[in-house]
């Protein structure tokens, strides 16, 4: 059971129900997390705005859901993960490759450049060097790639912090974190 409550549109503060409304024509249903937040609408407008800015960004939508579970998974975020690795297929991912995306590995040299950076990132809480920075750039990434890189990171840590602290229930298919295997 979460431990805030998981509003539903009628429910809801009024500041959440138009993005609430976008969510679920988005999703076609309203995923719990988005429930949670919805508690506050401050909250919900900062998240799902951060959603649709970085979705219109340029490193696509497949390394974006792959920098997701590679997030989630060094998180022990179940949530993030299930959701992440069904949107990741939709964006054009294989079910390996969001697998490998978990762990860092990618077949693909700049797209495993980028996971690495990633997961030296959240595990160092962002202590990188200049050389982590040029292993970007030497993979074909430009300085503003680079940021919307470390912004993608940003945003699946509040996603992954929001479910992890208030064990919000999974509303997507399970996906077995690496890292517990």
């Amino acid at each position: 059971m979460a431990r805030v409550n998981l509003v539903d549109k009628a429910s809801a503060p009024a500041g959440s129900r138009a993005a609430l409304e976008q969510i679920q024509g988005a999703f076609g249903m309203v995923p719990n997390m988005f429930k949670a937040v919805a508690n506050s609408p401050a909250a919900l407008q900062s998240m799902w705005g951060s959603f649709a800015a970085l979705g219109a960004g340029t490193i696509g939508a497949k390394l974006g859901e792959q920098i997701a579970v590679a997030v989630a998974d060094r998180n022990d975020c179940n949530y993030c993960l299930a959701a992440h690795t069904v949107l990741g297929q939709k964006a054009g991912a294989s079910a390996a490759e969001m697998a490998e995306a978990q762990t860092g590995l990618s077949s693909d040299p700049k797209t495993r450049a980028a996971l690495a950076f990633v997961i030296n990132v959240v595990e160092n809480r962002a202590a990188i060097t200049a050389a982590n920075v040029q292993s970007l750039r030497a993979a074909g990434f430009d300085d503003g790639a680079i940021v919307e890189i470390l912004a993608h990171v940003a945003l699946n840590l509040f996603t992954n912090y929001v479910n992890v602290a208030f064990d919000v229930p999974v509303d997507f298919p399970g996906v077995k974190l690496s890292r517990s295997a």
